[in-house]
């Protein structure tokens, strides 16, 4: 475990292939009403901890779930993130945007036994873990102080995960969510909701 800052971490909220199930990756949707309130949320989150424009600061993935997310949640804040690519969802390669049922079907028996977490890594034409930690801990060793990350599902356990000094067995097994904050100091994380 290395000597990282408090970081607050946001999920983007609800999108619209999220609710049917389609797998973004490095592709888009819009958020829907609940990802826009889930969003809303966050940023109520943000200024009951006592996070400020002066006090953090803030990055945020290209993707334009994350960057909604970010506008609506940080918008209490009078804050604006600063964009990151770094901070963008694994990319599924050829897979990205189709559901996991179209997957199985392209790729029969590719990570159906798998804890869902690794089933990421195992996707024919992904990113990879590999890949995706190195650019997550480059991006951590570039903070010089406490931030507010707004990212995706994986990115948020991999941010977590390496703060906390975990493995891929243990960020496996940390939780997710959209419309919560984790927050993240010292070597613990705490669920804001």
């Amino acid at each position: 475990m290395g000597d990282y800052p408090e970081l607050y971490v946001l999920r983007h909220g609800e999108t619209e292939w999220n609710r049917i199930g389609r797998m973004q990756g490095a592709l888009d949707s819009p958020l829907t009403g609940l990802g826009r309130a889930q969003a809303a949320r966050q940023g109520e989150i943000l200024a009951a901890s006592g996070v400020t424009a002066a006090s953090h600061a803030f990055r945020v993935s290209h993707l334009g779930r994350a960057r909604a997310t970010a506008e609506i949640a940080l918008g209490a804040l009078g804050a604006e993130a600063e964009i990151d690519d770094r901070l963008a969802e694994i990319s599924l390669g050829p897979c990205n945007g189709l559901t996991r049922a179209e997957i199985a079907r392209r790729f029969p028996g590719q990570g159906d036994d798998l804890h869902p977490f690794f089933w990421y890594d195992r996707v024919p034409g992904s990113e990879g873990f590999a890949a995706v930690e190195a650019r997550i801990a480059a991006f951590l060793g570039g903070l010089r102080g406490p931030a507010v990350i707004v990212t995706h599902g994986v990115i948020s356990i991999f941010l977590r995960g390496i703060v906390l000094g975990l493995d891929l067995d243990g960020m496996a097994e940390l939780p997710g969510g959209q419309g919560v904050v984790y927050r993240v100091k010292d070597g613990v994380q705490t669920r804001l909701e």
